[in-house]
């Protein structure tokens, strides 16, 4: 069964082909600038890699290129469109209709209704997916939602302390997110280590970062909340914060609410506390060089981080493994060491060395460390794949 996933920006379209279930990639590709003038393509099928600039118009024209690219008679992997069995999404948020389903017409206007919990996220998702059910109608289009993974979370990891109403009429609660990252890393150490009954938690940092543990593969606790712009700070977005301020800064700046919660999801973050980038290779680079707010930044993000893991350890009763995934967490070899520094009370030692040349996955803590500390990279679109192939045999 070939089966496309797709990864939506509100101005891009990345997709990977897997053979299932052998989960053999057999292409992937992506689309940016999407609308503009010109929009930069690339495709990868095999030893062949071709990329340019053309005029896609939307997600829809971005599928029929995917699509074309895959069937290309000199160096695709596809004889047909018709192919493809199904297209799967990793979607963010539809409040309760969370887990794995076919995108209907409620699903589409639930998302778009919550719009206001994940701008980034919600708005491209539910346009493309209209667009690819009027112009593909005979592919199954799946949603692999991203609080799937986090139904797990017990009542009291999950409450806000408000009036009890708003959860049950309004559904404000921490639905947790990032699932299909922490969803692998828990079914993957499960494999690298020859165990099911693992405490992990899991460390996924990136444009956007977040931390859950897991016992046994079972979320237990994840550090966003309702929506995608709580938790760690993120490399716009703010991460937690005290909603008392907004009327306080309602009235300094004169600025709307709308407009506060769009500085508060745009200019936040890494980049807010730095004035510079919200990229932590370029934070680290001018922390190196002298940059002040650039060094604040990381403070800030390397104690959120450290925060949250302690949390986590007296959620799980410890730990048995820490893993370090995402952009950042598979590559910033300072961050490791920054988060794991000073824990050896907790059994947690990094050993510096396997830091430094950490690859692929890979075991960084020292011989004398009662945790495990690895460096795993994550595979999301993977996930999304075996859900799309059980949601089509009927089987979720």
């Amino acid at each position: 069964m070939k089966v496309l996933v797709a990864n939506l920006g509100s101005t891009s379209f990345k997709y990977r082909l897997f053979d299932m279930p052998a989960e053999v990639q057999l292409a992937r590709g992506g689309i940016d600038r999407i609308g503009g003038e010109q929009s930069n393509c690339f495709v990868e099928i095999g030893e062949h890699r071709d990329e340019h600039e053309q005029n896609v118009p939307d997600h829809a024209a971005a599928v029929n290129l995917c699509l074309s690219q895959l069937t290309n008679p000199e160096w695709g992997c596809l004889s047909s469109a018709d192919e493809v069995a199904g297209i799967g999404f990793k979607a963010v948020f539809a409040g309760n209709l969370s887990g794995v389903r076919l995108v209907d017409e409620e699903l589409l206007t639930k998302m778009e209704a919550l719009a206001d919990i994940a701008p980034a996220h919600n708005p491209p998702y539910a346009r493309a997916m209209r667009q690819l059910r009027q112009a593909f109608p005979e592919i199954p289009l799946v949603a692999a939602l991203e609080t799937a993974f986090h139904e797990t979370i017990p009542a009291e990891n999950r409450t806000y302390a408000i009036p009890f109403q708003w959860q049950e009429e309004y559904e404000v609660q921490r639905w947790g997110f990032h699932g299909a990252s922490h969803r692998y890393i828990g079914t993957r150490m499960a494999e690298l280590t020859g165990r099911d009954d693992l405490r992990v938690i899991s460390c996924h940092l990136g444009g956007s970062s977040s931390l859950c543990a897991i016992q046994g593969g079972v979320s237990k606790a994840n550090s966003l909340g309702m929506s995608p712009q709580t938790g760690l700070p993120h490399n716009n977005r703010v991460g937690d914060f005290d909603p008392f301020a907004l009327p306080v800064l309602m009235k300094a700046t004169g600025k709307s609410l709308a407009e506060l919660l769009e500085d508060l999801s745009s200019k936040g973050g890494l980049l807010g506390m730095s004035g510079l980038s919200g990229d932590c290779r370029d934070l680290e680079e001018a922390a190196a060089n002298g940059h002040a707010r650039a060094e604040l930044a990381l403070s800030v993000f390397h104690s959120a981080i450290r925060h949250y893991l302690g949390a986590y350890l007296t959620v799980l009763g410890g730990a048995d493994a820490i893993v370090f995934t995402g952009g950042i967490g598979e590559n910033s070899v300072s961050l490791r060491e920054k988060v794991c520094s000073n824990l050896e009370w907790a059994g947690i030692r990094l050993d510096a060395e396997r830091n430094k040349s950490a690859a692929e996955e890979s075991q960084i803590q020292a011989d004398d460390s009662n945790v495990q500390i690895w460096v795993v990279p994550t595979n999301e679109e993977i996930v999304v794949g075996r859900q799309t192939v059980e949601v089509i045999e009927g089987r979720s």
